[in-house]
């Protein structure tokens, strides 16, 4: 079939994310971990690929050659459209980023304006009149505004946008949006004709972006969430480039050992590793350790391939903000970040050559560090076990059940029930 849409995810957990919406969708779908060397015979079988890069932290004129990158694979694949998957809580600073890359896909792309469109409803993620929404909390005065990485400490997307990008950004309004369609797509043009290169599109449920995607069916270029990529898929099929009668299949899970890692320190992390330490063994990693150079990862391996022959392990890295800002202060907040998911990769390393074949990650880049580590090319999507986080499985030997997810997303018992959910 052809390949209707490129997606461009800036991090691993984005990109499961984005790819269980598409497959949910009805739309056959290809993950690869990085930009593939050569051209893939998958591509035939799949209506959309995602490229899932680990682009998120990386400076600015990294993430846009990445991003470049994917771009010009997916365009020899055949793309028809290109969707830029970035976090629903807009996560990144002043220096980028989300408008260095976007600029980047809008001269490659040839579009002169695009939408940017990150709101997940069913993840409570919302903007109105411009406004990021967590629940209903403004998104800076949510736990995203203490992250660790990515403090998000202004809700008003039309405003940070602005301060990651020369061009210029705009609104398309509630009351533009609920009027459908065609008015979605007339603020647009006319957006576009005042030089806007950006429009922030308002949208709180999911008819508002079934409605979006359809006035954005000439757009080369979509931003936004993985919440967007329903709304394309839909549009695709009512022009009838898409039809009901694909199979996508299920994988064969892979059966042996558990084990959890989390590297987030979101609040909902945080709930998920207290509830997963109530019920199986569980060894938090220390960062100072790690920078001191003791042997860490070694005592941190040896004691979860002892525990995992029995029952399932959790190894976190996850910590309340008063101890991260220790940390912080004692070894740089990049130089702990890059200890830990060094650390990460290393252990899952370790642990799959002793039998682990079952595995959830938690947080963003944590979870592009071990894939990179276990030198995974490409996973096969599965069920969803929580809205944006979905079971998949690596492909090639031996074969190993993923659950990457994103810091933020889950209730306090995912961790559990993602496990009970496979045979």
């Amino acid at each position: 079939m052809p390949l209707l849409l490129g997606c461009i995810a800036d991090d691993m957990t984005g990109a499961t994310d984005l790819g269980s919406a598409l497959v949910r969708a009805g739309m056959p779908t290809l993950l690869t971990i990085g930009v593939p060397s050569v051209p893939l015979e998958e591509t035939a079988k799949a209506g959309a690929v995602v490229v899932a890069l680990k682009s998120r932290m990386l400076p600015a004129p990294d993430a846009v050659d990445q991003s470049l990158a994917a771009q010009a694979w997916l365009q020899a694949a055949g793309a028809h459209q290109f969707l830029f998957k970035y976090c629903s809580t807009f996560d990144s600073t002043d220096a980028g980023n989300i408008g260095p890359v976007g600029d980047a896909l809008l001269d490659a792309t040839g579009e002169r304006c695009t939408i940017v469109c990150p709101s997940y409803p069913a993840n409570r993620r919302t903007v109105y009149q411009g406004n990021l929404f967590v629940g209903t909390q403004l998104l800076s005065e949510s736990p995203m505004r203490d992250h660790p990485l990515t403090p998000m400490t202004d809700a008003n997307l039309v405003r940070v946008l602005s301060r990651q990008t020369p061009r210029r950004v705009g609104l398309i309004a509630y009351d533009d949006i609920v009027r459908g369609p065609a008015s979605i797509a007339a603020r647009l043009d006319s957006l576009r004709g005042e030089g806007i290169a950006y429009a922030v599109v308002d949208a709180i449920d999911d008819r508002n972006l079934g409605d979006i995607a359809v006035a954005c069916r000439d757009l080369r270029l979509v931003t936004g969430g993985a919440a967007i990529a329903t709304g394309l898929v839909e549009s695709f099929r009512h022009r009838g480039l898409l039809t009901d009668d694909v199979d996508g299949g299920m994988p064969v899970w892979p059966v042996g050992p558990a084990a959890i890692m989390a590297g987030s320190s979101s609040a909902a992390t945080l709930a998920q590793v207290a509830a997963a330490r109530v019920r199986w063994p569980s060894w938090q990693l220390d960062p100072l350790a790690l920078a001191d150079g003791r042997a860490h990862v070694d005592e941190a391996s040896a004691w979860a391939i002892r525990h995992m022959a029995s029952s399932p392990v959790l190894v976190y890295a996850s910590a309340a903000p008063e101890r991260l800002s220790e940390i912080r202060n004692q070894i740089g907040r990049d130089r702990a970040g890059a200890l830990v998911e060094q650390a990460f990769a290393q252990i899952a390393d370790r642990l799959v050559a002793a039998g682990l074949r079952r595995l959830i990650v938690a947080g963003g880049e944590t979870s592009g560090a071990v894939v990179a580590g276990l030198g995974i090319e490409a996973l096969q999507i599965g069920p969803a076990i929580a809205p944006g986080v979905p079971w998949t499985s690596s492909q090639g030997e031996p074969a190993i059940a993923l659950a990457l997810k994103s810091g933020n997303f889950g209730g306090p018992m995912f961790f559990i029930e993602a496990l009970e959910m496979l045979p």
